[in-house]
């Protein structure tokens, strides 16, 4: 009976993962679409109507900021460095960022889903968010060929009537695209935040959060990389690269991310209740198709990968590697907890400190703790080491 339990658990896990590795997460997003007036009537995120724009430019100098274009389609206001953008018209509208300012920042209420192009920005804001998206709908940010942008906030932030969840923060989903540079400098919160999904298209992006701040990323709804360099440094305490509501998707690009925080503990009602850093931590699916994933915790029970459901990887090549010791919490480089399924590409597991993976099932034999689809040319399963390589 045990054993035909486990081949029907086994079977199931099988079958999702190949309907996973099936999905084609790329065509989420591929651009702006110029469309027809008639295929505007349809509600897709990827569909931008780019024939009735409004085009807006905002530059700062310092505590100074001019602002050109259709600036008499929508309502404004600025206070010192501090803009506010009001669009309540039926157009998509599109901002270009420019100059630099040390005290300043952008507060967006859109109507319809809109575009942010970062066309060399540099935006501190000491007291909250460098941008702030208080639309519900889609966010197009675009890094502008060939430039440098800079976003950083405060470590402390200033009490609002509305939600400042980082750095840069999105009521709505946020697609990344462009081949320039990002740097988002977190010191109070989050460094990118969005209470929906985020996808990334292109540009090469590094989010950098001090011990003062929390995680690299925060999403309610979802993450995908398609492309793009994206690099990720959190070192407060149970601070993560990436923290997902929702599912995970890496399907390309070249991702690294680094974690040197220890364990956080909380005690309620007298039982301690442990949270340790991580470079990915997603209630859902992880999921890995292509592209290259790079994982590195340093401090105490910190952890690669950390998901509530099953680990599922395709392809692309995956390295993760816990350094820290096991004083309060239990490092694993992956762990899922309702299985890790391998079968294609470079899947590399190291720890330290206890067992690289966990897949929720207590055992002594490694080769229990993965399962395995297909024959790859590399098959080694230790405890502390486990290399999985397919030609």
């Amino acid at each position: 009976m045990k054993k035909s339990f486990l081949s029907v658990v086994l079977m199931a896990l099988v079958a999702g993962m190949m309907l996973s590795c099936g999905d084609n997460d790329t065509n989420e997003y591929d651009g702006y679409k110029v469309v027809t007036d008639e295929d505007d009537k349809v509600d897709g995120d990827s569909a931008v109507a780019v024939r009735d724009t409004l085009a807006v430019a905002i530059v700062w100098d310092g505590a100074t900021v001019q602002l050109s274009g259709d600036v008499d389609s929508i309502s404004y206001t600025q206070t010192g460095g501090d803009v506010v953008i009001t669009s309540t018209i039926d157009r998509f509208l599109e901002l270009t960022l420019s100059g630099a300012t040390s005290d300043g920042s952008l507060l967006v209420y859109s109507l319809k889903k809109y575009g942010i192009i970062l066309n060399g920005v540099n935006i501190t804001n000491p007291d909250g968010p460098a941008i702030n998206n208080q639309c519900g709908k889609s966010l197009f940010l675009t890094l502008a060929d060939g430039t440098e942008n800079t976003l950083a906030d405060g470590e402390n932030y200033a009490e609002q009537t509305f939600d400042q969840k980082g750095t840069l923060f999105s009521e709505g989903q946020i697609f990344f695209g462009g081949k320039g540079s990002l740097v988002i400098n977190g010191n109070g919160w989050n460094g990118l935040a969005s209470d929906d999904y985020i996808v990334i298209n292109g540009g090469t992006i590094k989010i950098d959060v001090a011990d003062t701040g929390s995680n690299g990323i925060k999403v309610n709804d979802g993450f995908t990389i398609n492309d793009g360099v994206l690099t990720i440094d959190v070192k407060a305490d149970a601070a993560r690269g990436i923290r997902s509501e929702a599912r995970v998707t890496i399907a390309g690009g070249v991702t690294a991310i680094t974690t040197s925080g220890d364990c956080e503990t909380e005690t309620v009602d007298g039982v301690d209740d442990v949270s340790s850093a991580a470079g990915v931590k997603c209630d859902s699916l992880f999921l890995m198709t292509a592209g290259n994933l790079t994982i590195t915790s340093k401090g105490d029970g910190g952890k690669g990968i950390n998901c509530a459901d099953s680990v599922i990887f395709c392809g692309g090549t995956l390295y993760a590697e816990t350094k820290g010791s096991n004083e309060e919490g239990k490092p694993k480089a992956v762990k899922g907890d309702k299985g890790i399924i391998v079968s294609g590409g470079s899947f590399t597991a190291k720890c330290v400190k206890s067992w690289a993976l966990d897949n929720g099932v207590d055992t002594e034999d490694p080769k229990q703790r993965v399962t395995i689809i297909g024959t790859p040319t590399t098959n080694t399963l230790q405890k502390r080491n486990v290399v999985i390589k397919y030609e």
